[in-house]
């Protein structure tokens, strides 16, 4: 009896410490235009949350701002610094966008170039839903963009940036905040239990 009660006690403790096993990080992002939290999802996205958590845990997003900013498409950050110097970066990472999250408004997703499997520290902010940019096939054409993320506040704050201003600045032909848009802090805050 004792060891059926000891069974059934510890039983109910993992039930009841279930959110541990399923929770997915948070990042709070500092900005100069408002703060914005990121949940992340770790089971979808193994490999980039580890990169992007790299990052954030170095520092590395820090005093950097969001370079790139196309209304009615997305807000991209992370890469250069104010004076649009591009910060150093670890390897490439490979493509997970064949994890069936989809470029919707709100999601954050790996920036990259032409080549499938070259993000680094880049990211995006779709600020509209984007299914172009969504997984349709192991080919360069189809790899798509890595969606790993959402943000679950301040999306006002993405809205607010993606209404400024923008134009050249070298190293960019367009697209470049006029008013700098510095991501002043990041860092894990906490982990929130999965619906």
């Amino acid at each position: 009896m004792k060891k059926l009660f000891s069974a059934c006690t510890l039983a109910l403790l993992l039930i009841a410490n279930s959110s541990v096993f399923a929770a997915n990080p948070r990042v709070q992002m500092e900005t100069s235009q408002g703060t914005l939290v990121i949940e992340l999802y770790p089971d979808k996205a193994p490999n980039t949350v580890k990169n992007f958590l790299r990052y954030v845990n170095e520092g590395k997003y820090d005093g950097t701002i969001f370079h790139r900013v196309i209304k009615g498409f997305m807000n991209q950050g992370g890469g250069f610094t104010p004076e649009l110097k591009k910060v150093e970066t670890h390897a490439p990472i490979k493509n997970e966008a064949d994890n069936g999250l989809k470029n919707k408004r709100g999601t954050i997703a790996m920036a990259r170039t032409g080549e499938p499997h070259s993000a680094t520290n880049q990211f995006f902010v779709n600020t509209v839903d984007n299914a172009f940019l969504d997984h349709t096939a192991k080919t360069p054409r189809g790899w798509g963009y890595c969606v790993f993320g959402t943000v679950i506040d301040g999306m006002d704050v993405m809205d607010r940036v993606a209404k400024l201003p923008t134009g050249a600045r070298a190293p960019f032909p367009k697209d470049v905040p006029k008013t700098d848009v510095i991501i002043q802090k990041a860092s894990v805050i906490e982990s929130a239990e999965k619906p």
